[in-house]
Order: structure tokens, then sequence, then C-alpha cells
């Protein structure tokens, strides 16, 4: 990993509010030319401070409208049904992020279907097909008053 400088901070800000905005325009923000610019984020993303550049989707618009944090409690921990159980997990789309926890329970799911019949059918034929699951408890979002991926530098 290599240091962090102000212009880096700054380069990284930019882009992970507008990460379509052209290498041009974002010389012009941070009051350097293209080329410096171009280098730099290519070193950013070489030293993962750049994971990737992602479309954020409406998920309203493809109707998928119910959110759900379910967290999750294993009946035994062990090495081998953690893994098996993250393996498990990481296969079901409708899981989109997935943390392992401390406190009353093991993991924090949050699972985004149409509705809430979409979400019985994957509790029950999804969710409920995963060995070592001791119990699941689910709260759904009624509303989303603040979804930001920026992480605060």
């Amino acid at each position: 990993m290599h240091h962090l400088d102000k212009t880096d901070i700054k380069l990284l800000n930019i882009l992970q509010h507008n990460s379509n905005i052209t290498t041009k325009e974002l010389a012009s923000k941070v009051n350097l030319s293209s080329t410096p610019v171009f280098e730099r984020v290519k070193k950013l993303e070489k030293s993962g401070y750049i994971k990737k550049y992602v479309a954020i989707l409406d998920s309203q618009s493809l109707n998928k409208s119910l959110i759900v944090f379910c967290n999750i409690t294993l009946k035994e921990h062990t090495r081998k049904i953690g893994n098996q159980f993250v393996k498990d997990i990481k296969s079901l789309k409708e899981v989109t992020e997935c943390y392992n926890v401390s406190g009353d329970y093991d993991f924090l799911l949050k699972v985004v279907v149409e509705d809430m019949q979409a979400y019985q059918n994957f509790v029950l034929n999804h969710l409920g097909e995963i060995k070592n699951i001791g119990s699941a408890h689910s709260t759904f979002v009624m509303g989303e008053i603040k979804n930001s991926y920026a992480i605060p530098i």
C-alpha cells in the first residue's frame, strides 16, 4: 500500500460518488493534467484502494422492492460448518450482503426480493435448505432513509 496524499483522497472521494466521470473532468477537479490523474487512478486501483466500478441499480424499477435484514444464528460453531454456511449464502442471489457479526447473532444478511410472498419462498426453499441454521430473525424495511456506498475518508 502506498501513502495517500490529499490529491489521492480527493480523487477517491470524487470517484466513489461518480465513477463515470472522465479522466479529463477528474483532472480539472483536482487541478492536474489528465496524464498524472490517469496514472494516480491506476495506482489506486493496483494498490487495492479501488476494488471495482459498478452501476447501482434502482430496486423499485426492477420490481425488487422488499428489503429484509435477516439475523442468523448457527446451531454449531466449527470451521467446517462456518465455511459451508458462507459458501451456501454466497450462492443465493437474493442475499446482496452478508456480515459475520458479534452479539446475539452470528450473521446479518441483507435480502432483496419482490414482495412478502417471494421472501417466504426464499426462506422456505433456499434459506431453509442450509444446514446448521439454528434461528433466523427477519426485520423488514419500511422505508429507506439513507443508502450510501461511500467510505468516509
